[in-house]
């Protein structure tokens, strides 16, 4: 008796500290607006990086630390990839990046499934949706964002990474303005 006790006071435990995690990531991102941020981003084993700003709902800049000048803006509809010598405009819902940016569609995933615990470092989501694997990653500490990964239809991988991640910074009006073209 005191045995089963014990084992169904220690699954209790665990199932609380679960919990608990998954509380604190929802009342985190709840409360962010918007994180800027360093990245690394891996694309086919192509690695890029430079540094993002991401804006609920549905909008980010990133400046990547290449000599072509490669810009990344979405305005929360559609997505540019602008060069120095290139321009690419797509309607964003058509790409991974239309789910990651959505702040409350992340909740509703994050509140109906289970957390995987890395490490004691990170909280790992996955889901499925619209043909695409997505994975999130949070810090186990800070419950911030830290990354994803993504596999779209024809299996092409691509993981991003963040660090110095800052929340809720003050930002500039026209930041997420779809660059014109060349």
């Amino acid at each position: 008796m005191r045995k089963n006790f014990i084992i169904l006071f220690l699954i209790f435990l665990i199932s609380e500290a679960s919990a608990s995690i998954k509380e604190k990531i929802i009342k985190n991102l709840k409360s962010t607006n918007n994180l800027t941020f360093n990245f690394e981003q891996n694309i086919n084993d192509k690695i890029e990086n430079g540094k993002c700003t991401l804006s609920y709902p549905k909008k980010i800049y990133c400046k990547y630390n290449l000599s072509n000048q490669k810009t990344l803006v979405s305005n929360g509809k559609s997505i540019v990839i602008k060069t120095s010598s290139s321009y690419y405009l797509y309607p964003l819902e058509r790409t991974p990046l239309n789910l990651i940016l959505d702040k409350d569609y992340l909740l509703n995933k994050i509140t109906n499934i289970k957390e995987r615990v890395i490490d004691e470092k990170f909280i790992n989501y996955k889901f499925f949706e619209n043909d695409h694997e997505i994975n999130v990653f949070f810090d186990y500490d800070t419950h911030n964002l830290i990354g994803w990964q993504t596999i779209d239809i024809y299996q092409n991988l691509s993981i991003t990474f963040l660090s110095s991640v800052m929340k809720n910074q003050k930002l500039k009006n026209n930041l997420f303005n779809l660059p014109k073209r060349n």
